[in-house]
């Protein structure tokens, strides 16, 4: 288990970053940023091995819309050292948005799922599923639980939730890691609701202090 992790972030954690925090901390589990899996199926495959050259634990971000990409991808990491594979579902960027996968997944919970199954088919590493609270108006408790049922049912062993809602169009993702407010609160009362599964709470944590609050 890494009970603290670094948060994968674009534009930031990249291999010069992670080598950096390896210096840092040897136990930390860090994340690559989210890599699209048709640059990784359809790209430079040294480019991608390079994203390996990490001490670990490492846990591989994907962005996935597609399950018939699930065979591909599943057999380039077979050969790879990453200690999880983590599907991006939080996203807001309009790019990725318009890419059909980040935080709009929360809105297909059965594509979630069948891509969840088919990689926990295919490979022999852990799934993850990085994700939030909600989405724009679609914030009720039923909608968040259906999304994580859909998720642990098929396989996820790992839910980490940024505490606050993914909010499309009217901010720019780093406003949206500021605005609105977040509620952990929401992501406690989940983890009552599922006390079997791996909850890792994310969003605003900023010292070591608050890391033992949680």
């Amino acid at each position: 288990d890494f009970p603290i992790s670094i948060a994968p972030m674009m534009d930031r954690t990249d291999s010069h970053f992670r080598k950096l925090m390896r210096l840092i901390t040897k136990k930390t589990l860090l994340y690559t940023e989210m890599i699209n899996v048709n640059s990784i199926v359809y790209g430079s495959i040294e480019r991608f091995t390079n994203e390996c050259n990490t001490e670990e634990p490492v846990a591989l971000q994907i962005g996935i819309s597609d399950t018939k990409l699930v065979p591909k991808i599943s057999k380039i990491l077979s050969n790879t050292n990453f200690s999880e594979i983590n599907i991006n579902c939080g996203c807001p960027s309009n790019k990725v948005v318009n890419g059909n996968f980040g935080a709009s997944m929360m809105k297909n919970p059965e594509l979630v799922g069948n891509i969840i199954y088919s990689l926990k088919n295919l490979t022999d590493k852990p799934i993850s599923v990085k994700t939030r609270i909600g989405i724009d108006n679609y914030d009720s408790k039923e909608f968040l639980y259906k999304f994580i049922r859909s998720c642990t049912k098929n396989g996820a062993e790992k839910i980490i939730l940024h505490a606050r809602k993914a909010i499309l169009g009217k901010f720019t993702p780093k406003q949206n890691l500021n605005i609105p407010p977040l509620k952990y609160n929401v992501v406690y009362k989940l983890k009552e609701n599922f006390p079997n599964d791996e909850i890792i709470i994310n969003g605003g944590i900023t010292s070591t202090h608050q890391i033992k609050d949680h």
